[in-house]
């Protein structure tokens, strides 16, 4: 069972930015998808990035530009780098993680992940 602890989020104003975090309490020598999704006013939980062992990422349309994703060299974090904050990025931060094959491409699919973290809330206000 790997728990994922996220943390970084707050409440900023438009235009901001902020660095949320997620720490896997299982270091694993096997591959992962790594990825944050978010769930907003909208009540559906949407895949913003994610990130594989190997380095690839993959980001939803919506993010792209604004959004970093990143993770530790020992594969045990990652980091969302949120640049130029908008009212609509306000929902709950989620990690999520699920073990992989070296040749998967990560997805952001909410079905695709096992392990899920609490969630982190961010709020931005105009």
């Amino acid at each position: 069972q790997v728990r994922l602890v996220e943390s970084g989020g707050g409440s900023v104003q438009a235009g901001g930015s902020l660095r949320l975090s997620c720490s896997a309490s299982v270091s694993t020598y096997s591959s992962v998808c790594m990825a944050w999704f978010r769930r907003g006013s909208a009540e559906v939980r949407e895949g913003v990035a994610a990130i594989q062992t190997n380095g690839d990422t993959i980001y939803a349309d919506s993010v792209k530009g604004r959004f970093s994703i990143s993770r530790d060299k020992a594969g045990n974090s990652i980091y969302l780098e949120i640049s130029n904050l908008r009212p609509e990025d306000t929902a709950m931060y989620y990690c999520a993680e699920v073990l992989v094959s070296s040749r998967t491409r990560c997805r952001l699919r909410e079905s695709d992940y096992v392990f899920w973290g609490q969630g982190t809330q961010v709020t931005v206000s105009s």
